[in-house]
């Protein structure tokens, strides 16, 4: 095919991804006579080339692969301009396949004298919008007036471009949330497409993927990704996945409030910094929907907004961050500290900085582990905010961040309802919280009640609910449960290497000192320093920290603490 503004294949990458500025809306011609598509071409650039890409093919099934390749990019096809007389496939049969994936592109039928009544009868079979007789000379009179009207009625409607990474999915495929969950915790704009709907399903036969085969990510450049590892999505999306160097003067594990504390402290203080994330920066905080008592921030700022300041703040100083990085152990060898990753490659430095935070708890009844992704999801999942509209939510959970959720899905849902085991929410959520939820109607609390079982077809539908007071059951139909209970410290990698409480909490400074004992192993003549592990040199900051504060202002301060003990280890060692 050639084409004054040639796409490029599928399979090609760009320059960088989400770089590509949108493209002009294209009208296409196909004809099998080289001579006539060659001359339509130009006539065609002539008037429309500095509006619109002239895109030229010479048969049905090679113009089908051009509009397939600008479907998946999200360029726009103004008018589509076929010969009827086509071997293998001719026009008709082209834009009848060409309606399914730009239907709201302009059509035309070239065709001679003795095939007008077939041109007529295209108008039923693909809703012609004109057919024009060759030869078409002058084209001051006989084409162009026709295409200004079919060009002129398209830019009536909006053909607003799609630039952003396009994922289609299944509304209850729980790896479709996840994609959509990833993308949205690192600030990457998306559109969802349900594969059951129009857009949906000309987006795979675009991509000549299975419904079966989901979800489909369309990155902005036009690259097709079918069911992507957390790896291969961030490394098509430009998120970095890969270290520049092999040995640093401070690794940060974990993004969270703390890691992201380490590392602007670390990189601003001309330390060679690294912060390594297993998804997204932000943790935890990150998904709340407003933190209102965070310093500094009187009317409140959402989670997203803090983590993305602060990771451009960090990488203004110089820090690097990895994501889609999950750490599967720390080695200890001689003065290097190296962490392996679980692809096998790995990068080392001379001080570590454990930020792994803590994730939810499972909550145990039966049928919630068939329903997660499904209706069932832990944390906020704000992505799905918009799909409970006019809904029933529920909300296990009495501590701040189930709290901040409810108060998000209380502008989506008809109803929410907080399920708190506990008899009341003021052991655990800030009282500040505990007065909003009160005045929002459309909030209820239950307290002494669990859910107990969660039943559905292919999705979550209902859950029982139990009155621990007086021990009775309730059946109520919901689609939607987000969990907030307990915390687990993500440090089950570091078994045999650090110290940790029964809980797996890393135990840290005056902690591991007992009767005036050093941690069994350790082998400098100075106690450990306040954040400092069992291994001199690896610290520890944040919620992964045994009887850590769980607040983000203290998780930033034991972040950046973190660093000013990196220092003094660096100059003692």
């Amino acid at each position: 095919m050639t084409s004054a503004s040639a796409p490029p294949t599928s399979g090609a990458a760009a320059a960088a991804p989400g770089s590509r500025p949108p493209a002009r809306p294209a009208i296409l011609t196909v004809d099998d006579d080289p001579s006539v598509s060659r001359a339509v071409a130009r006539d065609l650039r002539r008037q429309y080339g500095e509006r619109y890409r002239i895109v030229r093919a010479e048969s049905g099934p090679q113009a089908l692969d051009a509009l397939r390749e600008m479907k998946l990019r999200g360029d726009r096809v103004a008018v589509l301009l076929a010969d009827f007389r086509m071997p293998a496939m001719n026009g008709i049969e082209f834009l009848e396949q060409a309606m399914d994936l730009y239907p709201t592109a302009r059509r035309v039928l070239l065709t001679a004298y003795a095939d007008t009544t077939a041109a007529i009868d295209a108008i039923n079979i693909v809703d012609l919008d004109h057919y024009l007789l060759k030869p078409w000379d002058p084209p001051q009179e006989k084409l162009y007036p026709v295409v200004d009207g079919l060009l002129d009625a398209w830019l009536a409607a909006d053909h607003t471009p799609v630039t952003e990474t396009r994922v289609v999915g299944h509304r209850w495929s729980a790896r479709s949330y996840e994609v959509r969950d990833f993308l949205a915790r690192n600030q990457v704009p998306y559109r969802w497409y349900l594969s059951e709907e129009p857009e949906g399903a000309r987006l795979l036969a675009a991509a000549e993927a299975s419904p079966d085969a989901l979800p489909v990510v369309i990155t902005p450049d036009g690259v097709t990704l079918t069911d992507p590892t957390d790896a291969e999505l961030a490394g098509r999306v430009g998120l970095t996945t890969s270290p520049a160097a092999d040995f640093y003067d401070v690794v940060v594990i974990g993004g969270g409030p703390a890691g992201l504390g380490s590392a602007v402290y670390a990189a601003s203080e001309g330390l060679r910094t690294v912060l390594v994330e297993r998804m997204a920066t932000g943790g935890q905080a990150g998904q709340s929907s407003r933190i209102e008592n965070y310093l500094g921030f009187p009317d409140g700022v959402s989670g997203a907004q803090l983590t993305d300041r602060a990771r451009r703040q960090a990488v203004k100083f110089g820090a690097e961050v990895l994501t889609a990085r999950d750490a599967v152990t720390l080695e200890v060898s001689g003065p290097a500290r190296t962490v392996h990753f679980d692809d096998g490659r790995q990068i080392s430095a001379h001080a570590v900085v454990l930020a792994t935070g803590v994730s939810y708890r499972q909550l145990a009844a039966p049928g919630l582990d068939e329903f997660t992704g499904r209706g069932v999801f832990y944390g906020s999942a704000l992505t799905e905010a918009p799909s409970c509209a006019g809904q029933d939510v529920y909300i296990v959970g009495g501590a701040n961040s189930a709290g901040q959720a409810a108060m998000h899905f209380a502008r989506h849902a008809r109803r929410v309802t907080m399920v708190v085991r506990g008899s009341s929410l003021e052991a655990s959520m800030s009282h500040y919280l505990i007065q909003q939820i009160a005045g929002v109607a459309a909030i209820t609390v239950r307290t002494c009640t669990e859910v107990v079982a969660a039943e559905g077809d292919g999705h979550l539908e209902r859950l029982t609910l139990r009155d621990n007071a007086s021990g009775e059951t309730e059946t109520v139909d919901t689609q939607w449960l987000f969990i907030f209970i307990g915390a687990a410290p993500r440090t089950g990698w570091l078994d045999g290497v650090l110290t940790r409480d029964e809980h797996g909490f890393v135990l840290a400074g005056p902690d591991l000192v007992v009767d005036g004992r050093r941690p069994p192993g350790w082998p400098l003549d100075r106690d450990p320093y306040h954040l400092e592990t069992s291994v001199p040199g690896v610290f520890v900051a944040g919620d992964a920290r045994a009887e850590s504060v769980k607040r983000v202002a203290s998780a930033v301060g034991e972040g950046a603490m973190a660093i000013a003990l990196v220092h003094r280890y660096l100059e003692k060692r």
